[in-house]
């Protein structure tokens, strides 16, 4: 017999941390992968990634579903639609003191990149897999004038570089 098919807990577990950041006054942001699936501004994507404020002030509209997280935000002062499949989240953390969670990236699905592309979505395939339960330092001793390094950090704390 065959286990049920299960949904994934990454939506449940970005949402937890984003309403944790919300509750104890500090500013979400999320760390995204990006890849033809997800739709931001490209001029912004620094080493296939993007960090975004995803606070209610910085957005509008904002959704975290559990496919996608959606919303409307300005940059340079010109106003986005973005759409971030739940699978290219691979971090979400406080801004203010680094806490948070950090999760493998997904497979492009062919729904996550027909919805990023504005089209109607096909059925997904893979089921994805578990998250990461970490905390996020931005205290690394990283400079701001570093790159960071594109590969996931390793050792049993990991650790990110915050993108002005």
């Amino acid at each position: 017999m065959q286990a049920p098919a299960t949904t994934s807990t990454r939506p449940y577990m970005v949402r937890a941390m984003y309403d944790w950041c919300v509750d104890n006054n500090c500013t979400p942001f999320i760390v995204v992968a990006v890849d033809g699936s997800v739709r931001v501004p490209q001029e912004f994507v620094q080493n296939g990634e993007i960090v975004l404020n995803v606070s209610l002030g910085a957005t509008s509209n904002l959704t975290l579903g559990n496919d996608y997280i959606e919303f409307k935000a300005r940059f340079g002062g010109v106003a986005r639609d973005i759409c971030v499949p739940m699978g290219r989240v691979s971090a979400i953390y406080a801004r203010e003191n680094g806490q948070g969670m950090t999760f493998p990236v997904e497979a492009v699905s062919t729904e996550a990149s027909s919805r990023a592309k504005g089209s109607a979505p096909a059925a997904s395939v893979e089921s994805p897999p578990a998250p990461v339960l970490g905390i996020v330092s931005s205290e690394d001793g990283a400079k701001a004038s570093e790159a960071p390094d594109p590969r996931p950090p390793t050792g049993p704390r990991p650790s990110l570089t915050r993108v002005k």
